[in-house]
């Protein structure tokens, strides 16, 4: 499942005595699927004896995030609100956030330099970088819109690219967003796929309910829960949405047919899947798709947007419909409704399928990827910076 898509010749390896990787200062923002994805990957490196110093920006994390960073051992957190590269007009703070992180790596000493986006992996770090390709704006338009992204997002282009060709290796969590980053911006020296990961325990399958269950963020088009609303008002059970309704922007998106249950705290999201029996992602745009995982692991059928990234990971254990095909999700939900074996054997194949994503392998994966850079790095080296 894990796969380095270029890597350093394993005689080569075998001749280099392998490095242990002590410290690993990692980005990190605290507005949707990123963050379970830092919580949950620092978590399983530090029960491996890694050090983690995490970096916020973009928004100060809440305080049950605070909380969530702070019950894991050898983890460091550094708050900030800067603004990241896909928010409107961050330049200015996006100089700033790369001065206060090379502070950072100064008095933290990192082996490795995790960043989770892209741009700042062109800054004069001393440790080898790489940089994860959790989604980006080029991409996110095409799907979303069926255009390019229009000139005004130029300069976010340059400097993404910049940075992805800076890396010492670049992360994508599916095939299919690694081949959008080769389309939009090249290819990086060093890349690999290594799919998300959560660990089972975390989730649990009580009695199932009548109800449909989907969460995201709202104001994302991209997650096309508007979708789900249109159809609530033609199906038999309730439709149940969990998100943030207010985007970084400040604009809020409100739900007319489905019961809108607000933003959840990672316990009560889990009651909520444990008892879902279906839960619905029609989405648009998704590079690995956190919100099926957690719902697989809870027990329930999924129905998916039929994208690339969610064939890639879910093919054969989920229904799949059309985007944009709004009587094709009902459809799939009602027949969902009234078969309940269909339901059943939907929702086990998920579940059983969902061990493959496990935290365990991810963390192992890094720790591959953060030792290969390790071993290719020369210390005091210029980067290779596009213009």
């Amino acid at each position: 499942m894990h796969s380095i898509a270029k890597s350093v010749p394993s005689s080569a390896r075998q001749r280099i005595p392998r490095r242990e990787v002590r410290r690993v200062l990692m980005t990190a923002d605290a507005m949707g699927g990123v963050w379970t994805y830092t919580v949950e990957l620092a978590r399983a490196l530090s029960t491996r004896g890694v050090e983690i110093a995490v970096a916020t920006m973009g928004a100060r994390p809440s305080r049950d995030q605070s909380a969530e960073l702070a019950r894991l051992p050898r983890t460091h957190v550094f708050e900030s609100d800067f603004k990241i590269e896909w928010m409107d007009d961050p330049w200015g703070d996006v100089e700033r956030a790369g001065a206060w992180l090379l502070d950072i790596e100064r008095g933290f000493r990192p082996d490795v330099v995790h960043l989770n986006g892209y741009v700042h992996a062109a800054l004069p770090w001393e440790a080898p970088v790489i940089s994860v390709a959790h989604s980006c704006v080029l991409s996110w338009w095409a799907a979303v819109r069926g255009v390019e992204a229009p000139s005004t997002w130029n300069l976010y282009r340059r400097f993404v690219r910049r940075g992805i060709l800076a890396a010492d290796a670049v992360i994508a969590p599916s095939h299919a967003m690694l081949a959008q980053l080769h389309r939009w911006y090249g290819k990086p020296a060093l890349e690999a796929v290594i799919p998300n990961g959560r660990d089972p325990r975390s989730f649990g399958v009580s009695k199932k309910q009548a109800y449909i269950f989907s969460f995201g963020r709202l104001w994302d088009e991209a997650k096309n829960i508007s979708a789900i609303d249109a159809v609530a008002c033609d199906l038999e059970w309730p439709v149940f949405i969990a998100g943030n309704s207010i985007s970084p922007a400040g604009d809020s998106v409100q739900v007319s047919n489905g019961k809108m249950v607000g933003p959840l705290g990672p316990a009560h999201l889990r009651v909520w899947l444990a008892a879902a029996s279906i839960c619905a992602f029609p989405a648009r745009y998704e590079p690995f798709g956190l919100c099926a995982l957690e719902a697989a692991l809870s027990g329930c059928a999924l129905v998916l947007g039929d994208i690339e990234s969610l064939r890639e990971n879910w093919d054969g254990a989920a229904l799949f419909v059309a985007p944009e095909d709004r009587i094709a999700l009902r459809d799939a939900l009602a027949e969902l409704i009234r078969k309940p074996k269909l339901r059943d054997d939907l929702a086990k194949r998920a579940n059983d399928h969902a061990s493959t994503f496990n935290s365990n392998r991810t963390a192992s994966a890094y720790l591959e990827i953060y030792r290969t850079v390790m071993e290719r790095h020369t210390p005091g080296a210029e980067r290779l910076c596009a213009s």
